[in-house]
């Protein structure tokens, strides 16, 4: 099959008019890959959130840049009952700055000895 396609091909190219070929229209294509810079940070927005009841696993959390500061929080289901909920923000002035609250009050079991 390759021999019929290879003869069809030099029967075309020998009966090609070589006076209707302009070598200019055929464009190299550059195949190097795409550069980026890796340095400068670019703004971003990014978020999830986990519920499952059966597991008892409740936490999210959100973060964006402007490329200059990141602003954030994250809440999660303590096994105490409580939520931890933590704001924070960080940029290269001020480093990372965190506010920590809580939502409920501790639950502790009464513990029970074994026999």
């Amino acid at each position: 099959m390759y021999q019929w396609l290879l003869f069809a091909m030099l029967a075309l190219a020998a009966g090609a008019d070589s006076a209707h070929l302009d070598i200019a229209h055929f464009v190299p294509v550059d195949y190097s890959a795409p550069s980026y810079d890796l340095e400068s940070p670019m703004p971003y927005i990014f978020g999830y959130a986990v519920t499952d009841s059966e597991s008892s696993s409740n936490f999210d959390h959100h973060e964006s840049s402007d490329a200059q500061v990141i602003t954030g929080s994250y809440r999660v289901a303590l096994p105490d009952g409580r939520t931890q909920i933590v704001t924070y923000t960080a940029d290269d002035i001020n480093g990372y700055v965190a506010d920590v609250k809580y939502e409920g009050e501790a639950q502790y079991p009464e513990h029970r000895k074994s026999h």
